[in-house]
């Protein structure tokens, strides 16, 4: 895989593969543009070297056209972030020929969310190619949808020299250190509630690092397994045998798997919280976060951690009743400064929030699924499509 600064890419048409998958508000406001100015430096890059850039990205998962799904928004926005260029959304690629006729170096053209074309799903061939024929060179920095085998992530590289950004350099070399040259002690955190999304990972986590710590809904699955009361909690049932199978797992490798030891529950009778070790709740307890005996012996295994990889949140961290446990993690994490840290997942990030001494964590990554997939597989679609492009 080559990067934009590998190779001489000056007074070209670029079509460039972004990620401003971002969260808007009811108003249609972007809640957090982290995603967006993680790619600012390819793209002051790519102009500084006189191309005209041409930008592709998605906004959630739209059926058909649907206003509300609109790249406007995201348009407005990165006008704000580059004062200097002129944002011009085109509507349909497929019919307006006159933007592309008509742009200068000063304009940056942005397609209409990508996901309004059924072909970009299905991964359509022909499609990529006429996406393909807007440019001289494709450009992906989209990492956070470089798991997905869709037509503008991996099919443009079959039609044009094809190279990485900035963003999707940086997370694979992060990345890709953490899992094969790792310090140890390498203590994974996981959490959010499903086991069956994280299977794979888990897996892959258990023959690299030296412990691995387990909150969440995530959680309760491995308790039903061993027979363990857990009320009204957030539950896969059909995963209990494979819940079973890590735990095993864990005992004749040289991992640590812990589990919380005192959880944070509601009762759905009276509706009233309090904490209780594990073996305290009751029928109708709902489970909700890990409590502040987890939280001291989770703190104390990432005080002692020299790579550390965190995805999924304790609890239910929306609520402020049940978010301690999360940002107890989260300040283990930030006190430890000398680990390597890697934070991933959509929710896991927007726990953190903007709280100002989250720089102190080495690595932010920009996708959630795209960084479980990588450390599953140590690649991606998008990026494999890179290496065997005809660059």
């Amino acid at each position: 895989m080559k990067s934009i600064d590998e190779v001489d890419i000056t007074g070209k048409r670029v079509l460039l593969r972004v990620d401003f998958n971002v969260s808007l508000d009811s108003r249609g406001e972007i809640v957090d543009d982290e995603r967006m100015r993680q790619t600012l430096p390819t793209i002051e890059y790519l102009l500084q070297h006189h191309n005209k850039l041409i930008l592709v990205s998605h906004l959630d998962h739209p059926k058909g056209r649907d206003p509300k799904l609109s790249l406007k928004p995201i348009a407005k926005h990165l006008q704000k972030l580059l004062t200097s260029r002129r944002i011009l959304l085109v509507d349909d690629f497929l019919t307006d020929t006159k933007s592309f006729a008509n742009q200068t170096e000063n304009d940056m053209l942005l397609l209409e969310n990508i996901r309004f074309y059924p072909e970009e799903k299905t991964n359509d061939t022909a499609f990529a190619k006429q996406l393909a024929s807007l440019a001289d060179v494709f450009v992906n920095d989209a990492f956070g949808v470089s798991h997905r085998k869709e037509a503008s992530v991996v099919s443009i590289p079959e039609f044009l020299p094809s190279y990485a950004g900035f963003l999707i350099k940086k997370e694979v070399q992060i990345l890709s250190h953490a899992l094969t040259h790792p310090e140890h002690p390498v203590v994974a955190i996981i959490g959010g509630s499903k086991i069956s999304t994280k299977i794979n990972l888990l897996d892959r986590l258990l023959s690299i690092a030296d412990t691995v710590l387990i909150g969440g809904g995530l959680a309760n699955t491995f308790f039903a397994s061993q027979g363990i009361e857990i009320g009204k909690s957030i539950c896969e049932n059909d995963e209990k045998e494979t819940a079973q199978r890590l735990l095993e797992k864990a005992k004749s490798s040289h991992a640590k798997l812990l589990l919380p030891l005192d959880v944070v529950i509601k009762n759905t009778e009276t509706n009233l919280s309090r904490v209780a070790y594990v073996a305290k709740v009751e029928p109708r307890d709902t489970i909700l976060d890990i409590g502040i005996e987890t939280v001291t012996t989770f703190s104390e295994v990432i005080r002692t951690a020299k790579t550390i990889i965190w995805n999924g949140p304790m609890g239910y961290f929306e609520d402020p009743a049940f978010r301690r446990g999360t940002d107890g993690i989260c300040e283990a994490i930030i006190r430890n400064k000398e680990a390597v840290s890697i934070v991933g997942g959509g929710d896991t990030i927007t726990a953190i929030g903007d709280r100002p001494d989250k720089d102190t964590i080495t690595h932010i990554s920009t996708g959630g699924g795209a960084m479980l997939a990588f450390i599953e597989h140590g690649s991606l679609p998008g990026i494999d499509a890179l290496k065997k492009s005809r660059a």
